[in-house]
């Protein structure tokens, strides 16, 4: 071979050796074509995951507030913390009670917020005023839900608030 013809050889071989910038380009678009699919599928999935750990949390919580009401006699108060009588020790007056509180309730480092960052909220009913519902709990246990404000429709309340209500279509 001389030398003219190994010149050649590696000219078309440096020439076949990268990409054209078209080519490139459409591996760009095909990526992001993917990822935009990826948002499309996966942003409805981690809404959803979201309000299931809520609804989750709200079943955690309620279980500690049952078994708070069983070792004391009843709910705690807004006077003891609300929600927080389940986490510490609250100061009561009496020091009868204060030996039958058998907590911490909940694991230590629960955090009493949904997916949000909103805190969750508990009320206790006063059945004297809203009328006595059958099979109702005593409180009223729920998240605020995304928007932060409540009483609207994506508020998340704990199952059994929810079911005290029959749906439209029941008789």
């Amino acid at each position: 071979m001389n030398l003219k013809t190994i010149h050649s050889l590696r000219n078309r071989r440096s020439q076949r050796a990268g990409f054209t910038l078209i080519e490139i380009l459409l591996v760009i678009v095909i990526i992001l074509l993917l990822a935009g699919a990826l948002v499309v599928f996966v942003l409805p999935q981690q809404e959803g995951a979201e309000k299931n750990t809520t609804r989750l949390k709200l079943g955690q919580v309620a279980t500690a507030l049952d078994t708070y009401r069983l070792n004391l006699g009843h709910y705690p108060t807004e006077q003891e913390g609300g929600l927080d009588a389940l986490m510490k020790k609250p100061q009561f007056e009496n020091e009868r009670m204060g030996e039958k509180w058998q907590g911490p309730y909940l694991k230590p480092g629960t955090l009493l917020d949904d997916p949000w960052g909103h805190l969750l909220k508990y009320e206790l009913v006063d059945r004297a005023t809203e009328g006595e519902k059958k099979g109702g709990l005593p409180y009223k246990l729920f998240s605020v839900g995304p928007d932060g404000q409540s009483d609207t429709d994506d508020d998340i309340q704990h199952a059994a608030d929810s079911e005290k209500e029959p749906s439209a279509g029941t008789p």
